[in-house]
């Protein structure tokens, strides 16, 4: 096998969030009496930490505000934002096919492990992964891998795949492959840039990470 386990991002790699992080952002913005965006400028933001994500749409750096900011936001994603999800076509069918062949999977991403978990749940995914990190506020996802490094829950032989370049960054500063989709919210130059071992246009060649 090339590498010993598939740690996927959520976002923008398995499943499309666009609906209901761009209707929550905006729920968010309106409640503190600021302008709602336009979805495509929420959109070029999906992928990073909702705190980061915040500070750059509003330009406000206060952490107080920030988080209320983040607060109001989680409230209508735990209402319905997560169920406005939809899967990319072809990846339940490769996630199914990597699952059958018994390849090691998990998840990875910036998100709550709890809405992780409510978004895999929704289209019956979850047990597919061995386990699902998710990120909180002043938590990166390079530190999430660490973690996951240091509970020998994942090996230097695992590889990340997610569509955006921190996703890339985070899997290289712990010493581990990775490997960019290009169905996401990264551009082809964003996630070459970041020098990946494997640039994929669509679900089904992932299957290249694993032996014929």
């Amino acid at each position: 096998m090339k590498h010993d386990l598939l740690i996927f991002d959520l976002d923008g790699t398995i499943s499309d969030p666009r609906e209901g992080i761009v209707r929550s952002f905006n729920f968010a913005l309106s409640h503190h009496r600021l302008p709602e965006l336009a979805e495509t400028e929420i959109a070029a933001h999906i992928g990073p930490p909702l705190d980061q994500t915040f500070i750059a749409l509003t330009q406000n750096q206060d952490p107080a505000f920030i988080a209320s900011l983040v607060k109001k936001y989680r409230e209508r994603y735990a209402e319905v934002g997560y169920s406005e999800n939809t899967l990319y076509a072809g990846i339940k069918d490769t996630l199914a096919e990597l699952h059958s062949r018994q390849v090691r999977m998990g998840i990875c991403t910036s998100k709550p492990v709890d809405f992780a978990r409510q978004i895999l749940g929704l289209f019956g995914l979850e047990a597919m992964f061995e386990f699902v990190s998710g990120g909180d506020i002043g938590i990166e996802k390079w530190q999430q891998l660490e973690t996951l490094k240091k509970q020998f829950t994942i090996s230097q032989h695992a590889i990340m795949i997610g569509d955006r370049a921190v996703d890339l960054t985070a899997a290289h500063k712990n010493g581990l492959q990775a490997a960019g989709v290009l169905w996401g919210y990264g551009s082809y130059e964003e996630l070459d840039n970041e020098q990946p071992a494997y640039l994929f246009e669509q679900p089904s060649q992932l299957l290249r990470l694993i032996p014929d």
